[in-house]
């Protein structure tokens, strides 16, 4: 009996997680260096894309420092497409209202927060797509961001 229901158990378990991850089409993070990412690093995400029909949502993952030192942090994203062609885009990321308190969720020492990057977006070509993200803050560095991440999933209909 006790076999039968941890069998059970797992076989739910598997389906609950499956059924959590079925709408991500791509997911990655990088880790910035927390004494000052440079404005000229550039983050580099590799999408492929097959199924020019799919609509995706695209959103950035932002996680910050508790004491960073800004309430909003602006981002470059640059797309280049399979075919060559460039789209330039700014994106940003309201982290804390004006008493100080972070939108995202807290964790310890850090703070993470999703953007919406594009919703319902059909991309026009096959083939893999390049997305470059750089900080667009007025310092040079950027200093207390702990993690920037882009997150891809099939949108609903």
């Amino acid at each position: 009996m006790i076999k039968y229901r941890l069998i059970i158990f797992v076989f739910v378990a598997v389906l609950l997680t499956q059924g959590c991850n079925r709408k991500v089409f791509y997911t990655h993070e990088y880790d910035v260096d927390e004494k000052g990412w440079n404005m000229n690093d550039r983050l580099q995400y590799f999408v492929d894309v097959e199924d020019t029909a799919q609509l995706l949502d695209f959103y950035v993952d932002v996680r910050n420092s508790i004491n960073y030192p800004h309430a909003n942090t602006f981002l470059f994203i640059n797309t280049t497409f399979p075919d060559g062609s460039v789209a330039y885009d700014t994106l940003e990321c309201p982290l804390a209202d004006v008493e100080g308190h972070w939108y995202g969720k807290r964790t310890g020492r850090y703070v993470d927060g999703r953007y919406v990057f594009r919703r319902h977006v059909y991309m026009p070509q096959s083939g893999r797509y390049v997305f470059e993200i750089a900080h667009g803050l007025r310092d040079t560095n950027a200093v207390g961001l702990k993690s920037v991440g882009l997150h891809v999933e099939y949108a609903g209909k």
